[in-house]
């Protein structure tokens, strides 16, 4: 009997229509004569709206206190799929991460998971049960309650699979293919029906959100395929990321955008000064990357959504000789730019872009950081050069 993982993010289960939806998909996987673990994340928009209620509690509340906030969200949706699936007539058991042996190391808020002892989920599909985990949560060796940070819960379903020896991990969303741009901001944006570890690894660490960069990560370690699949259409086909993927290789794979940053803009010729690197790492905070701006001096770049206490941090302990810039974005080309038959041209267009305010050309990428307002251009403008 084969053994599939299935996650389901928090648009699948947002309401309790779509909760019972995704039962009977669960189900009829069931029915096909598969063991099913299935990883959800919270409902909805229920991380959010978590967040936002502490911050009106308390604007700069400990990361302890948040993770033990924001890991009950999963808890709701566990249990209600639970009974959705006991109402259709299956057993079903559910599981916290703790619970099943997910254990992490003791960064709250961006926690990794450092190993995973199925024993109960083992027992309860020799039952013959239907498993179901939350997702983006686990606990440290402190028996601290610790989340995964944004995306986690596609972590939490790769490892899963690893540690159970599954046949495949399916990531259930409202996006259907991991494309080469947000299909919202670009429309002619490319679909991949198939990518390897490598590429998918570049295109999450850069910003595109379909998967999460530590899932794919421990896929690739483990050998696991990922299969992408529309909550809204599961019988369709999305995009395969495993080894040796099929199609010519390119040297550019995508244009990703990042909106949710802020950055620290150092005047000094110099770099950063060992005293603000220090502090930084003393807040537990973790850029995205460093680059030079324009004009002189350095931006030092970091993600909201990755730094939950990143804006009360740096409003309250400044580095010396920085400034806070928050009305800016990145916008980043996948790839190796230089080797690509349309680097040349692209990096001549870079040059025009009147509101760059920084940049950084590596082997793998080319990241540009601009106007928070001309993200979504300068996105459609290097896609147009790419994949025109």
């Amino acid at each position: 009997m084969s053994l599939i993982v299935q996650k389901y993010g928090g648009s699948s289960v947002a309401n309790a229509e779509k909760i019972l939806r995704v039962a009977q998909r669960v189900v009829k996987t069931k029915k096909a004569g598969n063991n099913v673990v299935v990883v959800v994340s919270a409902m909805g928009d229920m991380t959010d709206d978590l967040i936002d209620l502490s911050k009106q509690i308390n604007p700069d509340p400990e990361e302890r206190e948040m993770d033990m906030l924001l890991a009950t969200g999963e808890q709701v949706s566990i249990a209600l799929l639970a009974m959705a699936i006991h109402q259709l007539g299956h057993e079903a058991v559910s599981f916290t991460g703790p619970q099943v042996g997910i254990i992490t190391d003791e960064f709250h808020s961006k926690a990794r998971i450092q190993n995973i002892s199925p024993d109960r989920i083992k027992k309860a599909l020799a039952q013959g049960k239907i498993v179901i985990v939350a997702g983006f949560q686990g606990t440290s060796y402190k028996r601290e309650i610790t989340t995964l940070g944004r995306g986690g819960s596609d972590t939490t379903a790769v490892a899963l699979a690893a540690a159970l020896n599954a046949e495949r991990c399916e990531i259930y969303s409202d996006v259907l293919f991991v494309c080469s741009a947000d299909p919202r901001v670009v429309i002619n944006a490319r679909q991949f029906q198939e990518l390897d570890y490598e590429q998918m690894l570049s295109l999450s660490r850069h910003g595109a959100k379909v998967l999460n960069a530590d899932a794919v990560e421990f896929a690739r370690r483990a050998g696991i395929a990922i299969y992408t699949r529309s909550s809204m259409d599961p019988l369709k086909e999305g995009t395969v990321v495993r080894v040796n993927p099929d199609g010519p290789p390119r040297s550019v794979v995508g244009v990703t955008a990042r909106k949710d940053v802020v950055a620290l803009r150092f005047s000094s010729d110099g770099g950063v000064s060992d005293q603000a690197l220090s502090m930084l790492a003393a807040g537990g905070l973790t850029p995205c990357f460093v680059c030079a701006a324009g004009g002189g001096g350095t931006w030092m770049v970091f993600s909201r959504t990755d730094n939950l206490a990143l804006d009360g941090f740096l409003t309250a302990s400044l580095p010396e000789g920085a400034t806070l810039v928050k009305d800016i974005g990145a916008v980043t080309v996948v790839g190796d730019v230089l080797a690509d038959p349309s680097g040349p041209a692209a990096i001549s267009h870079v040059r025009s872009i009147g509101h760059l305010r920084g940049m950084m050309l590596a082997p793998a990428a080319m990241t540009l950081l601009v106007d928070a307002d001309k993200v979504d251009s300068v996105t459609r403008e290097l896609h147009e050069v790419f994949f025109a």
